[in-house]
């Protein structure tokens, strides 16, 4: 993918890993109205330490890419989620095991990071993302989206897991 150039190739994606299948199920069918058609087709696997100084720097996840909801499952340890705008800044508790949905203006207004001295325990986030309206029926790009969509949802991916030494930008 280029951001810079708004293009998109289906290139080696194999699609999610098999083990996340259950895991999109439960959230489709958690009872949450906007959660029910969540039909995501990345996940990233991050890996925090803070013997290596693990932590996020502030950022907006794309908006040409990525839809309007990204989620993420905060498992092993509780750590904070911190919203920044202009000089705003809000900090969100997230215990371990629990469920964030990033939308609306948290998702287009703020910036959002995990600050280093949050990360007082190994952590491990699983951030799903769906695609953007720019790929979906209809649009300019509906036949590409449609072909990721297709392979993300055959659950025959492989996991790549990063391991945050220092600031992910």
């Amino acid at each position: 993918m280029n951001f810079k150039k708004r293009k998109l190739k289906l290139g080696g994606f194999s699609g999610l890993p098999p083990f996340s299948k259950l895991i999109i199920e439960r959230i489709q069918n958690s009872g949450l109205p906007i959660l029910s058609e969540f039909q995501p087709v990345e996940l990233c696997n991050l890996d925090y330490n803070p013997v290596r100084g693990s932590s996020i720097d502030p950022h907006m996840d794309d908006t040409w890419l990525w839809g309007e909801r990204l989620i993420t499952l905060n498992l092993l340890s509780p750590t904070v989620l911190t919203f920044t705008k202009n000089t705003t800044e809000v900090a969100v508790p997230m215990p371990s095991r629990s469920l964030i949905i990033v939308s609306g203006p948290a998702r287009h207004h703020w910036k959002h990071a995990i600050k280093r001295q949050d990360i007082c325990a190994r952590r491990i986030a699983i951030t799903l993302r769906e695609l953007s309206n720019e790929f979906s029926k209809g649009s300019s790009h509906e036949e590409i989206g449609s072909a990721i969509l297709e392979q993300a949802m055959a659950f025959q991916g492989t996991t790549v897991c990063y391991n945050l030494k220092n600031s992910l930008k």
